[in-house]
């Protein structure tokens, strides 16, 4: 059954990378771009990444997997980590899409997404809120998301990045 929605999935993704790990499994990004399209309708999904020149081949392999990429320049904080915080790009690229898209899914656990998340749902543009983060998702984002948000902690099975054995 192809899915005739044109749904547009906003992807916060440090935020997805980490609550994955933290559930103790990696993602495998090409089978989640799958499943947003058969699951969510989702034709177009953005993935906002802190850029690093050293990371040039995961770039082209997320690209490969159906994702239109959105780069943050990164800048090292006080003790020397990387950071590049997507939030604000990730709520204007909403916002200039507006139109183009029938709903939104917004993948992260970050209270800071909160507003847009409130203002989707008022606008009935909201598709789906998926969290990574089972514990810590933000209360905030659970009250705005209302039913319309979901966890990934059962996602394991269908999701979950396995090696290839090259032995």
């Amino acid at each position: 059954m192809i899915n005739k929605e044109n749904n547009f999935a906003f992807i916060d993704s440090q935020n997805l990378n980490l609550g994955v790990k933290s559930l103790g499994w990696n993602l495998n990004f090409k089978k989640f771009r799958v499943y947003l399209a058969e699951k969510y309708g989702v034709k177009t999904a953005y993935l906002f990444i802190g850029y690093i020149p050293e990371n040039q081949d995961l770039y082209s392999s997320l690209q490969k997997s159906g994702y239109i990429l959105i780069f943050k320049p990164t800048i090292p904080d006080g003790d020397g980590n990387i950071k590049g915080n997507v939030d604000a790009d990730l709520v204007l690229q909403t916002m200039v899409d507006f139109k183009n898209y029938d709903q939104a899914i917004i993948v992260s656990s970050d209270g800071d997404f909160y507003s847009l998340v409130k203002y989707l749902y008022k606008n009935k543009k909201l598709k789906m809120v998926i969290s990574p983060y089972l514990k810590t998702c933000s209360s905030l984002l659970k009250k705005e998301g209302k039913e319309k948000i979901v966890f990934m902690n059962n996602l394991k099975k269908k999701l979950n990045y396995k090696k290839k054995n090259t032995a």
